[in-house]
């Protein structure tokens, strides 16, 4: 009675682990959450070359995009069981997260409600490649060295608590939602970061369709409406304290 939970990294295939592989590979039901019902799973859609679809079956479970924890947590109950009772089946069960799953993951929700109605059934967590870490090698620029500070925002909604980060923070890595990044490049500059500060945006880094969409000085990006739009994006900001 185990159940592997896998990483499945920042979009590209080939960015998985070898051990999260093989796991796929031998899985005989694979569990990835999806936003709504009827809208594929980005994380299968990542791994579906290493599924064996004459002996897996998939499955894809419902997280809600919405703020109301209390209907979330009825989610997260109902999802939980249905792993439970897949693993108790004797099958061999994989559920998958984009990223890592212990960064702003479903997973982590799902953990929870597992160990609290399920504590029988024990649990193997595959770390994932981050896409800050996609990002960063893309760009070919170093998120942190030496004493530098680093700080991940997930969304932009409560701008004075975004410009307390930066302004503590040698590079700040904000993620998910580039709707806010225009507001984000406005408040930087107010929050310490210099002229020559690197910005690199994304969106959907490291996905076939995904690319860097800009790596440009802080003061090149202001009163530019910026390229990301889609949730699925990041930015990174570096003060270059090193001269980078």
């Amino acid at each position: 009675m185990k159940l592997y939970c896998v990483g499945c990294g920042p979009g590209d295939p080939e960015l998985l682990t070898v051990r999260a592989v093989n796991l796929i590979k031998n899985a005989e039901v694979i569990f990835a959450p999806t936003a709504r019902e009827g809208k594929p799973s980005i994380a299968l859609s990542v791994v579906d070359q290493y599924i064996d679809k004459s002996a897996a079956r998939t499955a894809s479970l419902v997280f809600p995009m919405v703020k109301d924890r209390e209907s979330l947590k009825d989610y997260w109950r109902r999802n939980a069981d249905e792993i439970a009772g897949a693993v108790r089946s004797g099958k061999r069960v994989v559920y998958l997260t984009v990223g890592d799953p212990a960064l702003y993951s479903t997973w982590i929700y799902v953990h929870r409600e597992l160990k609290k109605s399920h504590p029988d059934i024990e649990v193997e967590i595959v770390p994932g490649v981050a896409s800050m870490f996609a990002i960063a090698n893309k760009a070919k620029i170093s998120l942190a060295e030496g004493e530098e500070t680093v700080a991940i925002v997930p969304a932009c909604y409560d701008m004075d608590r975004v410009k307390r980060t930066a302004a503590a923070c040698d590079t700040v890595i904000f993620l998910k939602d580039g709707r806010y990044f225009d507001s984000v490049i406005e408040m930087l500059g107010e929050s310490g970061f210099p002229d020559d500060a690197t910005i690199a945006i994304a969106q959907d880094v490291s996905a076939p369709e995904g690319e860097i969409l800009e790596i440009t000085k802080l003061s090149e990006q202001r009163g530019r409406k910026g390229p990301a739009e889609k949730y699925f994006s990041i930015m990174v900001a570096k003060k270059n304290a090193r001269g980078q």
